[in-house]
């Protein structure tokens, strides 16, 4: 068995070890040798394994054997290390949890709004500009389902080979294909596409490719940090046709839950980026 992720405290984190490119595995089926598996702990320890057959050491926790969970169904209770663990199937928040950073990722809370400005679903037929670390191209890949199928362009060589790892150890290889490829001199020649979504330094640049790549009615999302990068993009929206368009930003504070003491938390996340949608026109 071979150990691919080990963190605590609701992270994972990178254990040096090159994730296997492996198929999602349907949600009803019993655990199956080969596959990537998490066990959950006490006080939040999460652990990603390869499960197989026999014995493996855990670098500050000592040494587990899956054998006998092969089989049993997803969320198996295991006896280890003096706990009682949950091994279950990883789900998108654990991989996005221990993504290997190459660049600055789409956080989640923009992630998921603009899979719903850009209208993404099963079966969907979707290009992204910018793969940076692959973090907005496994949520992509994870929404389209085993019928969809995903783009991603980018322009440096060392972002493609981290974001190509991490969309192979969600299991999402085979739903992503990757294109080193600029794409406002070379535009997305794959198309044509349902939706496109760009995180570049300049999207304006991209909209007569990505108009041109787009089935009528596709949508387009943007994802810009500076209020200059927003206006230009947006403008440019309107001048190259799209429709129906709406920008927004969203700020994230957890609430501390307490009886009779519920209040927000003092931390929040706030400004991350400016998210932008729009139809393509006629």
């Amino acid at each position: 068995m071979t150990l691919i992720h080990l963190g605590q405290v609701g992270e994972l984190e990178t254990a040096g070890v090159r994730p296997p490119r492996r198929k999602v595995v349907p949600v009803g089926d019993g655990l199956r040798e080969g596959e990537v598996v998490v066990l959950r702990g006490p006080g939040g320890i999460n652990v990603l394994v390869e499960l197989r057959p026999g014995t493996t050491e855990i670098p500050g926790r000592g040494v587990v054997d899956l054998s006998g969970t092969i089989g049993q169904p997803a969320g198996t209770g295991l006896a280890w290390a003096g706990a009682t663990y949950q091994v279950d199937r990883p789900v998108l928040s654990d991989f996005l949890a221990h993504l290997r950073r190459r660049a600055q990722i789409v956080t989640p809370k923009d992630a998921m709004y603009l899979l719903y400005l850009a209208g993404v679903g099963p079966g969907g037929r979707v290009a992204e500009a910018g793969s940076g670390s692959g973090a907005l191209t496994t949520v992509l890949a994870y929404a389209v389902g085993d019928s969809g199928q995903v783009d991603s362009f980018e322009r440096r060589e060392d972002f493609l080979e981290v974001a190509r790892q991490n969309v192979a150890s969600a299991g999402l290889a085979g739903r992503v294909r990757f294109h080193r490829q600029d794409v406002v001199s070379d535009g997305l020649g794959a198309g044509p596409f349902d939706a496109i979504l760009l995180d570049v330094p300049e999207p304006w640049e991209v909209l007569t490719n990505a108009r041109s790549a787009l089935r009528a009615g596709g949508r387009l999302a943007t994802y810009t940090p500076t209020y200059n990068q927003l206006e230009r993009t947006v403008r440019a929206m309107r001048e190259h046709g799209f429709q129906d368009i709406r920008s927004l930003e969203l700020i994230e504070r957890e609430l501390h839950v307490g009886d009779g003491g519920t209040r927000p938390a003092f931390d929040m996340l706030g400004h991350t980026g400016f998210l932008s949608g729009g139809r393509r026109g006629p």
